[in-house]
């Protein structure tokens, strides 16, 4: 490996594990379904489950889940709990991903 490539290489070794916390959230269906949902902007929990026809109850953990791994962030008004993409990069690193998965299993002969 050149040692510009290997320099890469290395640098993003310290961040695997912060990679590999983040990426385990964006492993959820329900999970990118609500960020893809929030992408429209900010949004209360009884919005999202009308807008997905999920249970209250699941996009409630689903939302702690994605604030634990500061992928959303969540303000108070009065009564109502808002909740928001926390950076846009989010929507569009969920977006390279659906392309890239597309890419890859269009090319793949067997499961």
């Amino acid at each position: 490996m050149p040692p510009k490539e290997r320099d890469k290489s290395l640098e993003l070794n310290g961040s695997l594990g912060v990679v590999a916390f983040v990426g385990k959230s964006l492993s959820d269906e329900n999970r990118l379904r609500i960020l893809l949902s929030l992408c429209n902007g900010r949004k209360t929990v009884s919005t999202i489950v009308e807008e997905l026809g999920l249970s209250q109850p699941l996009v409630s953990h689903h939302l702690k889940e994605l604030r634990h791994c500061l992928l959303v962030k969540v303000e108070r008004k009065g009564l109502f709990v808002y909740y928001e993409i926390a950076d846009e990069r989010i929507i569009d690193i969920v977006r390279q991903l659906a392309h890239l998965a597309t890419d890859l299993l269009s090319q793949r002969d067997t499961f």
